[in-house]
């Protein structure tokens, strides 16, 4: 009879778990607990720095900034970067039916209309390198995109490419610019230039892609993160990004690395100022889109571009649309426009020349 008693006795115990394994399980709990409490409490800071507040088309007191005192904090900001602005400028807020665009106007007033799209995160002050060569020769019109950072004031959402170049037209109307317009876009306001082109051929006698994002690749998943990245309200991922993307300047010595740094406060306060608003997502212009360009068209990049791949992008190019033409800048990436200024300068102004 014992035997059998022993042996239930020992299955019995095998079967109940140690206290190792007890253990481990609790202090397993308890560490996905703690894991799950950092992320909700991570996930509701990014929330109320980001999207709590006003909706992004609610018209209260300061829109489309947060607050009032969001506006003044950033317009104080704005103020200081006014010094690297070398040309006097007119500066003018021009109505259309997607709101007020606000905008830097130079050079003489006779001379051919020049616009100039700034990139995705900044304003017309992208600009301050370029601007005093090309107000030499053109009425240049430097813009605040009316769907990002800046003084323009959106009244309407900004939903795709179409809208984007609605809101050019309408505005290229409002200040009688007929059908003698070059333009210029940066990165994104390169994408934004070239959806103008498709839609309204016929205003232009030239167009610019500098460094234009997507247009001709998609962007790499390390630059998409990179830029998500920027949204969390870290100073280090805006510092890390933007050392990446602008790394020949940050490595131009002292000057070159205030330029990157000013560019991090910037953008820093600018998304702690500006409501959230949902962007347009760019597009890779098809083969048959490039091939159908009627304008004159120039696209200039740097062999160490972040966006994309420079030799990838300039062969599709050249295969795809050997009509438009081609300036590839060594030792230079997304921040052509800051490293080799005048022979960006220069090569504008010689292809869009009247």
């Amino acid at each position: 009879m014992c035997a059998p008693i022993e042996e239930h006795q020992a299955v019995s115990t095998s079967a109940k778990p140690s206290s190792n394994t007890r253990n481990v399980a609790k202090y397993l709990l308890r560490g996905l607990s703690g894991i799950t409490l950092v992320v909700v409490v991570f996930a509701g800071w990014i929330y109320v720095s980001l999207f709590s507040g006003p909706g992004q088309m609610d018209m209260s007191d300061g829109h489309p900034f947060r607050s009032t005192e969001a506006r003044e904090r950033y317009l104080a900001f704005e103020d200081k970067m006014a010094h690297r602005w070398p040309t006097i400028s007119e500066e003018r807020l021009v109505q259309t039916s997607f709101g007020w665009t606000f905008m830097r106007i130079s050079g003489p007033i006779d001379a051919p209309p020049l616009v100039l799209l700034p990139g995705g995160g900044s304003n017309s002050y992208i600009w301050s390198a370029n601007i005093a060569a090309l107000s030499r020769e053109f009425r240049t019109y430097a813009l605040d995109n009316i769907w990002d950072f800046g003084r323009s004031v959106p009244t309407r959402r900004i939903e795709n490419g179409r809208d984007f170049t609605g809101w050019l037209d309408e505005l290229f109307d409002t200040l009688r610019l007929g059908n003698d317009i070059r333009i210029i876009g940066y990165s994104y306001g390169g994408w934004i230039a070239s959806q103008y082109v498709l839609d309204h051929p016929e205003r232009l006698k030239g167009a610019v892609l500098m460094a234009p994002a997507f247009t001709v690749l998609p962007l790499p998943s390390a630059y998409i993160w990179g830029m998500v990245s920027t949204l969390l309200p870290v100073r280090y991922f805006k510092e890390r990004m933007m050392n990446w993307v602008w790394k020949d300047l940050a490595e131009r010595g002292e000057e070159g690395k205030a330029l990157v740094d000013e560019r991090v406060e910037y953008i820093t306060i600018a998304y702690g100022s500006f409501k959230f608003k949902t962007p347009v997502n760019p597009t890779v212009l098809s083969d048959a889109e490039l091939q159908g360009m009627r304008v004159p068209m120039l696209y200039m990049i740097g062999e160490h571009e972040t966006c994309y791949d420079a030799d990838s992008a300039v062969s599709r190019l050249a295969k795809i649309a050997p009509g438009i033409e081609i300036h590839l800048i060594p030792g230079t990436g997304h921040d052509l426009m800051f490293t080799h200024t005048d022979e960006v300068n220069q090569r504008i102004l010689e292809f869009l020349k009247p």
